[in-house]
């Protein structure tokens, strides 16, 4: 059981990682062709963010709201 705040929050949460990390993936492909090293650096960061969202929104398909 969580409060309506915490979902809410939660949610807010959610996207700013799955749109953020899908951001940074994207810029670091862009990235990739000037340096090898940090534009990979960037594409694995940002999918691990993107994941992390992911996993977070089956997290709170499971909470119920009090």
């Amino acid at each position: 059981m969580a409060s309506l705040l915490t979902l809410k929050k939660m949610q807010q949460l959610i996207w700013v990682l799955i749109y953020g990390g899908l951001l940074t993936l994207v810029l670091g492909v862009s990235v990739q062709r000037t340096d090898d090293a940090l534009g990979w650096s960037m594409v694995a960061g940002g999918a691990v963010l993107a994941l992390i969202g992911v996993g977070l929104v089956f997290a709170r398909a499971r909470l119920k709201a009090d």
